[in-house]
């Protein structure tokens, strides 16, 4: 649980300090969620070879070099002196933090019996949920009072304990102490590093090139897509592929993997867009920022033990739904935002937000491979991460596309109603001149007033931006409802102790 728990309060503290390393490191807004996406892509690729990296060094003994590697790269990140060597680090620790959550999951799932699993999750997510609760808060204490390079060194004794505490108790079990897995496919391995890379490029720079007009972008478009064909052909037809895509036959896998993919979109979206309103909208310290967003992690912690229970007794169908329902909810109430809210107005739909979660991070891994042989989990554990974070990151990439191309949208829609000629700016401007005209330099105040309201304008055109991208992603969530249908009842076996 603690390497999972030192990865997930990683991204969390990063979050709320988004705006501050772009100010640090002379870098837009959108230019420093490279941080987070270069970390995600970075994860994602090393996440399918998890498995085979486990048989061939020993699972103890590589869980162990994975926390050392993340542990470090958090070091030079919090060292960073341009954006370029912190996204540089970023992967680097991406490549270290990939193999954390599918192999501790590995080991928690065969360490119990398929009755046991629910509660067994439960557990393990009750402390990995602890991570959301402290990281927005703990980021934003660290950034205002520090420096945003703490919410990296912060990892270097959470990494040493975790690595203290594996080599204690971690045992590797006989079938991989005894087992050497077959030569990598690393053409394989190639294909989905080249597709997913070149991806992630063109989802982070499209917006700053405009897109298919620049000849690159194309380029890399067509790189990914070819790149994506080879490796499904090659992993098909090889025999010890490092992605069995064959799983996907199993229709619980299939469906458990579409609905983690929208539920990375939904998840790191929400999460990296409040800070970034909260912050540069609404002017809140990145501490204030922290403490509105983590009462998502309160809610998770209160629910995940009856959530734990219901696993195991209730329809994982009907928990799922009610899930992507609440999230919904939750966002959709955040869209309701204005520039004069509260921090209750966030706090409060982040704990139902919490709540609907947790009814999905449990039932989902459980019923997605609930119907897999035991033999199959470790390779479907990758690719159920792998995906989660593909979506996370694509996600992100597109909702800050999304909220500058409508942020342009908005202000061509609201500033043809401000003119000279609109009843609304002839009862406005005056006031506003006269305010500036008693300050100093009264014979500017006119063009003051201008740009006073056209600040105001670019204000509120960026508002009406988040508001459109949190109402996508709550239909987001709707359609997974839907999704969850089409999911096959998973009955539950009765096995001997």
């Amino acid at each position: 649980m603690l390497p999972t728990f030192m990865e997930v309060l990683d991204t969390t503290i990063v979050t709320v300090a988004v705006p501050h390393i772009a100010g640090s490191l002379s870098a837009s807004n959108d230019e420093a969620t490279w941080v987070l996406t270069s970390y995600l892509v970075s994860n994602a690729i090393v996440l399918p070879a998890s498995g085979w990296l486990a048989l061939y060094f020993g699972r103890k003994r590589f869980l162990t070099a994975c926390i050392a590697l993340f542990t470090l790269a958090s070091a030079l990140s919090g060292a960073a002196y341009s954006l370029g060597m912190l996204v540089a680090a970023r992967v680097l620790q991406g490549a270290g933090g990939g193999a954390l959550q599918p192999i501790s999951q590995a080991i928690l799932l065969e360490s119990f019996p398929p009755q046991k699993r629910g509660m067994a999750m439960a557990a393990f997510a009750f402390g990995v949920v602890v991570a959301p609760i402290v990281g927005p808060t703990l980021g934003g204490w660290l950034t205002d009072n520090y420096s945003w390079r703490w919410a990296f060194y912060i990892n270097i004794p959470v990494g040493a304990l975790a690595v203290l505490m594996i080599r204690t108790f971690v045992e590797d079990p006989p079938y991989v102490m005894g087992r050497r897995p077959e030569k990598i496919d690393w053409s394989g391995f190639g294909l989905m590093a080249v597709a997913l890379a070149a991806l992630q490029v063109v989802l982070d720079k499209g917006q700053q090139d405009n897109w298919f007009e620049a000849a690159w972008i194309r380029w890399f478009t067509a790189a990914s897509a070819v790149s994506l064909v080879l490796f499904i052909i090659r992993e098909l037809r090889a025999r010890e592929p490092i992605v069995r895509l064959r799983v996907f036959r199993n229709r619980n896998f299939a469906v458990g993997t579409l609905l983690i993919t929208l539920m990375g979109v939904a998840l790191y979206s929400a999460i990296t867009l409040i800070p970034l309103f909260l912050q540069t909208l609404m002017g809140y310290p990145a501490l204030n920022s922290g403490l509105a967003v983590s009462p998502r992690g309160i809610g998770a912690l209160m629910a995940m033990p009856v959530v734990g229970y219901l696993t195991d007794r209730a329809d994982f169908r009907k928990l799922i739904g009610v899930g992507f329902f609440l999230v919904a909810v939750s966002l959709w109430l955040i869209s309701g935002i204005n520039l004069e809210i509260s921090i209750w107005d966030i706090a409060l739909p982040s704990v139902l937000q919490g709540v609907g979660l947790s009814m999905l991070f449990i039932p989902l891994a459980t019923v997605a491979m609930g119907t897999l042989e035991q033999k199959e989990i470790g390779n479907a554990s990758g690719i159920f991460n792998l995906m989660r974070n593909v979506g996370g990151s694509a996600g992100i990439s597109l909702l800050i596309t999304y909220l500058a191309r409508h942020a342009q949208k908005n202000q061509t829609v609201l500033v043809s109603r401000l003119t000279p000629l609109d009843l609304p700016y002839q009862l406005k401007f005056p006031g506003i001149q006269n305010y500036f005209a008693s300050g100093p330099f009264p014979a500017e105040s006119a063009g003051k007033a201008k740009f006073f309201i056209y600040r105001s304008l670019l204000r509120q055109s960026q508002l009406l931006a988040y508001v459109q991208g949190f109402r996508f992603l709550a239909l987001v969530c709707l359609f997974c409802i839907a999704a969850a249908l089409l999911f096959k009842r998973v009955k539950r076996r009765r096995m001997p102790a």
